[in-house]
């Protein structure tokens, strides 16, 4: 508990590799607007469908640019950086359709693996390091979110439930259709253990050292 304390404390720090820290805002504090840049570049990942999904929340309404749905966008890992007895690993979105769209609010992110593909363990828990911010996403455009992943042999085998994951199953904010990432790493398949969290969506790329 005290390792996952201090994993927790040190995720607003490390997000400054994908975005300048933001100061903590309570969750009823004004929405903001961000618009990203279009990137020279951008790779994608792969879209597939999911049996469960988790039900989107609201977001505000925005004149002339709808959510991004999750085939408008291309997905990559970014930057990683181990601390703390864990991985921080930055999630790039980019807007691969051809109208500006936009994200607000957290990814659904947990571990998969296996055929068929299934998660393993709990989703990520959303980090309240930083305030929810409305980001503008044009053509080619690009967003990020940091995830902390806390090596899960940190808890005894029996709380755990060690298994490995080789997935992230990603679900971008206020959608209900995954992108899957190739990602290997000890995973815990026990419901009692988080060992995932997740900032909010941020204008830019994280992909810069």
């Amino acid at each position: 508990m005290a390792r996952a304390a201090i994993a927790g404390a040190a995720l607003t720090c490390v997000a400054a590799l994908a975005a300048a820290c933001g100061s903590a805002s309570p969750s009823a504090a004004p929405v903001t607007t961000a618009e990203a840049s279009p990137a020279a570049s951008a790779s994608t990942g792969a879209a597939s469908t999911a049996a469960s999904s988790p039900t989107p929340a609201a977001s505000p309404e925005v004149a002339g640019a709808a959510a991004c749905p999750t085939r408008s966008l291309g997905a990559k890992l970014g930057v990683s950086q181990g601390t703390a007895g864990s991985i921080y690993t930055v999630i790039d979105f980019t807007n691969i359709g051809n109208v500006a769209c936009t994200l607000y609010g957290y990814p659904g992110v947990s571990l998969a693996g296996g055929k068929p593909v299934t998660q393993i363990g709990q989703a990520a828990t959303e980090s309240k390091a930083t305030a929810r911010t409305l980001v503008t996403l044009k053509p080619g455009a690009v967003a990020n979110a940091l995830l902390q992943v806390v090596d899960a042999g940190n808890y005894p085998p029996a709380t755990c439930g060690l298994t490995n994951a080789t997935y992230l199953q990603i679900y971008p904010p206020n959608q209900t259709t995954p992108i899957y990432l190739a990602f290997k790493s000890p995973a815990c398949s026990s419901k009692s253990v988080h060992i995932l969290t997740i900032s909010v969506a941020m204008p830019g790329s994280g992909s810069a050292g």
